[in-house]
């Protein structure tokens, strides 16, 4: 069985590799393993983990994982909205719609790592709760709050693609969501919505997406 290392932002994506990813790559033989960013190590006592607070953590957990891999594929589930100024080619993005800057970014961190032949860095656009709005249903079901659904789709249908929702301070996908659904915990319902949302119809509308979990699968195979 192949073997993937995953450095993901925090306790829901570490849910989503977990839930949905891991089970779909099994069937491919294909192990996933999501480990959670440290943001502070302490001497004596737990690490503090969780959330993007510069691109040196990062770089220092990135560089962990492929000197302990043992040849394992590794790569990133970051939320590119909201990512440290300090991280490579954030200050040289082109003025390009968002899959064109986005993908800039992640080359200039493979780069400026050494360009590693089993690393894939990958930086979900605009960020993980994106991929909620594949459907206009699942995520008031899954909090039984159906009286958001019509805010909520016309959302979904004001955009070609999620991916699409910008990076705006109040309209990134996570701050539409919490302006609709004011009890939407993160940690329960994103892993939750996603794993009713299917990965198929995710990989469906959402290309960068799609695009990772390709070069996955050809890179494990």
């Amino acid at each position: 069985m192949k073997r993937v290392l995953i450095l993901v932002e925090g306790q829901t994506e570490e849910r989503f590799v977990k839930d949905v990813l891991a089970p779909a790559f099994a069937e491919r033989q294909v192990f996933l393993s999501p480990t959670i960013l440290v943001t502070k190590r302490v001497k004596d006592g737990p690490n503090f983990k969780g959330g993007v607070t510069s691109y040196a953590k990062f770089r220092a957990d990135v560089r962990r994982l492929l000197q302990t891999s043992g040849g394992a594929l590794v790569t990133t589930l970051l939320d590119y909205y909201g990512l440290s100024q300090d991280f490579p080619g954030m200050n040289t993005r082109p003025h390009a719609p968002p899959l064109a800057r986005v993908n800039h970014v992640e080359e200039s961190i493979r780069t400026e790592l050494g360009s590693p032949s089993n690393f894939i860095p990958f930086l979900a656009l605009h960020e993980f709760e994106a991929w909620l709005f594949v459907s206009a249903d699942e995520l008031p079901r899954a909090l039984t709050q159906p009286d958001g659904r019509e805010a909520f789709a016309a959302i979904c249908a004001s955009v070609e693609t999620p991916e699409d929702i910008d990076e705006g301070a109040t309209t990134a996908p996570s701050k539409r969501i919490k302006a609709i659904f004011p009890t939407y915990r993160k940690t329960v319902h994103g892993p939750l919505t996603v794993q009713r949302i299917g990965l198929d119809r995710i990989r469906a509308e959402c290309r960068h997406f799609d695009a990772w979990l390709r070069a996955l699968e050809q890179s494990a195979a």
